[in-house]
C-alpha cells in the first residue's frame, strides 16, 4: 500500500478528522484512508448519475416530442389523468342500511 502524506492540511480538517478517529476508535491513518475511500464512492456515485450533453440533448428532445402527443383515450393519457379524490377520513358507514333487514322490531305493541 502506498503511503500517503498531507502536507499544509487546514487545521479545522485535521481536527475533524481526529473527531472522527477519537469517535471510531481507529488510528488517524485508518481513519484517513476511510474518508478517502468513502469521499471516493461518493464522487464515483455521483458520476455515475451523469449524462453526458450529446445524451442530456437527445433525452429533452425526445421528452418534448413526448409532450405533444395529442391526448386521445390511449396510452397519452397515462401521467396526465385527474388524481383520485381523497377518501374521508374516519369510519365508513356508507353500509349501515344493510342492517336495518336484521334489527329486532320492539314496536309489535
Amino acid at each position: 500500500m502506498a503511503d500517503i502524506i498531507l502536507h499544509n492540511l487546514d487545521a479545522i480538517l485535521a481536527d475533524r478528522i481526529r473527531r472522527v478517529a477519537e469517535t471510531r476508535g481507529w488510528s488517524l491513518q485508518r481513519t484517513a484512508l476511510h474518508l478517502i475511500e468513502s469521499g471516493l464512492f461518493a464522487v464515483e456515485a455521483e458520476m455515475v448519475g451523469r449524462f453526458s450533453d450529446t445524451d442530456a440533448s437527445a433525452l429533452q428532445e425526445a421528452i418534448a416530442a413526448l409532450e405533444h402527443i395529442p391526448s386521445d383515450p390511449g396510452f397519452s393519457l397515462i401521467g396526465r389523468a385527474e388524481p383520485a379524490e381523497p377518501k374521508p377520513s374516519g369510519p365508513d358507514f356508507s353500509s349501515l342500511e344493510l342492517l336495518e333487514e336484521f334489527r329486532i322490531n320492539t314496536d309489535s305493541a
